[in-house]
């Protein structure tokens, strides 16, 4: 018997306001264990939450971009249960009212830049049930011996659920539309996507069903997954795993399973909670939330381009191919960066900078575009000053190295060092009749065809030169000299 896979996704992203939801408590990451707390965040008695406007005003933005319905009203209710890590014993979240509703993604076959991931074999539309708010629960460390830590600095933090419907049919698909909606967050601004601080935690719901049939297999839930990598290995595992459960005769349970990287395998975590074992009821400390329609508007007004439009645009206006379009959308600011230099020079070349060199530069220094040390316009004029003939295209390799180890301008760089490229002819001319004569056995072996020794002319007067002779001028000079010495 065939199986499909049918996987749906809940992803929580972490908003990236400065204080918590419901109180005026810091959100920033690496604190001192439990000092970024108060009665609110704690559940103290008689602490009662405040909405954070900004919070709101994230979710909706995400919301529009995910082509949401925005719901102009929405509750907020108490979702019970009890960890260690969530003091209140319950979770401020939205239930049977939503913020947003009915989204949809439709992602083309370079939508998705998570590392590693293919590129699909074809446009896929996959749609957005539910976005909606809440508050973050702690973190528990669990130490040896058994004993267990708990840091409440994340209580509190504001966070979006985005739930999908059961669209997708492969770990490839799921992987791909978490690097999407990774990177329209980032566009957005709304959420920084670190998967490693948990900014951006996913869980998967995972059932398979006989090829050709409708109906839903039973799902396992697979929780806290914070990278694609364990993402794509946790799905690929679990369809198996439920298939030779199937093929065996046995059946699935539902559950909640955690991925072991090191067992390369998901285990058991607890039985899967159904809406009734979280007892949820309106939360009687906060008022409905509503979204005047004057606001919706001004915030779809703030809503940037996002990075399937850019990349399509990328591709219309400066004819790049799909690879280099989306190289150079893959964040705002890097498609920032180059709009600004491009704007200033050549735009293929500017692309083959940043795609080349700085990308290279920063990725070995861990740097974003944000911390460059080379504003977009001096890598235009670095660019200029190759296409100009003011230096070669070796010496804008040292330039560039020297612009990123400095952050001086290119033509300060150029003035300064003595750089700038010999393009007189008749300075050339005296320094090619001096490497010929000096070469009469190469210039003979040259006059019987071994015409390949024009490279090894060429590299005297580099050497000479100190690599500052135009390479182009050179050639002309010397094939013009060794012909005319035949």
């Amino acid at each position: 018997m065939e199986f499909e896979p049918v996987i749906g996704l809940e992803v929580h992203a972490q908003l990236l306001t400065q204080s918590k939801i419901f109180c005026s408590c810091s959100t920033r990451f690496g604190a001192p264990p439990n000092a970024n707390t108060c009665p609110v965040c704690l559940g103290l008695p008689g602490a009662l939450p405040v909405l954070n406007r900004q919070v709101v005003a994230m979710a909706v933005r995400a919301g529009l971009a995910l082509d949401c319905r925005i719901n102009r009203e929405s509750l907020f209710a108490r979702k019970n249960y009890f960890y260690p890590d969530l003091p209140k014993g319950y979770q401020i979240s939205q239930y049977d009212r939503p913020l947003a509703s009915a989204g949809r993604v439709d992602m083309d076959a370079t939508s998705s830049l998570a590392e590693g991931a293919g590129s699909p074999a074809a446009p896929r539309s996959f749609r957005i049930n539910r976005i909606h708010l809440e508050d973050d629960a702690g973190k528990s460390i669990h130490g040896q011996g058994g004993a267990t830590e708990v840091n409440l600095n994340r209580t509190g933090t504001p966070l979006i659920e985005i739930v999908t419907e059961a669209d997708f049919r492969s770990s490839d698909e799921a992987y791909d539309f978490l690097g999407f909606l990774r990177r329209v967050l980032l566009y957005l601004g709304v959420c920084d996507g670190n998967m490693e601080e948990g900014s951006l935690r996913c869980d998967a719901n995972v059932s398979i069903r006989p090829v050709g049939t409708e109906a839903y297999g039973t799902k396992t839930e697979i929780k806290n997954l914070n990278s694609f990598r364990f993402l794509r290995r946790a799905l690929d595992f679990e369809i198996e795993r439920q298939k030779s459960v199937l093929l065996e005769g046995g059946r699935i349970v539902q559950e909640t399973r955690l991925w072991n990287e090191q067992s390369q395998s998901t285990e058991p975590m607890r039985s899967k909670e159904e809406a009734h074992d979280y007892r949820y009821f309106p939360e009687p400390d906060l008022l409905p939330l509503v979204v005047s329609e004057a606001w919706l508007e001004e915030l779809r007004g703030s809503i940037p381009e996002l990075p399937d439009a850019r990349q399509a645009r990328f591709r219309d206006d400066y004819g790049f191919d799909a690879d280099l379009a989306a190289l150079l959308t893959q964040t705002r600011e890097f498609a920032d960066y180059f709009e600004e230099a491009a704007r200033r020079s050549q735009p293929a070349k500017v692309a083959n900078w940043m795609v080349g060199d700085l990308t290279r530069d920063l990725k070995r220094d861990g740097r974003e575009i944000s911390d460059c040390p080379i504003p977009p316009a001096h890598l235009a004029e670095l660019v200029e000053l190759v296409e100009s003939d003011a230096i070669s295209g070796k010496i804008a390799k040292e330039v560039f190295s020297r612009m990123y180890q400095s952050g001086d301008a290119p033509g300060e760089i150029v003035e300064r060092e003595g750089l700038r490229q010999i393009s007189s002819e008749g300075e050339l001319e005296a320094i090619v009749d001096r490497i010929v004569k000096a070469h009469g056995d190469k210039v003979a072996q040259y006059r019987s065809g071994k015409t390949g020794l024009i490279g090894f002319f060429v590299g005297q007067v580099m050497r000479e030169t100190q690599g500052q002779a135009n390479p182009q001028l050179v050639n002309e000079l010397l094939r013009e000299r060794l012909k005319a010495s035949s």
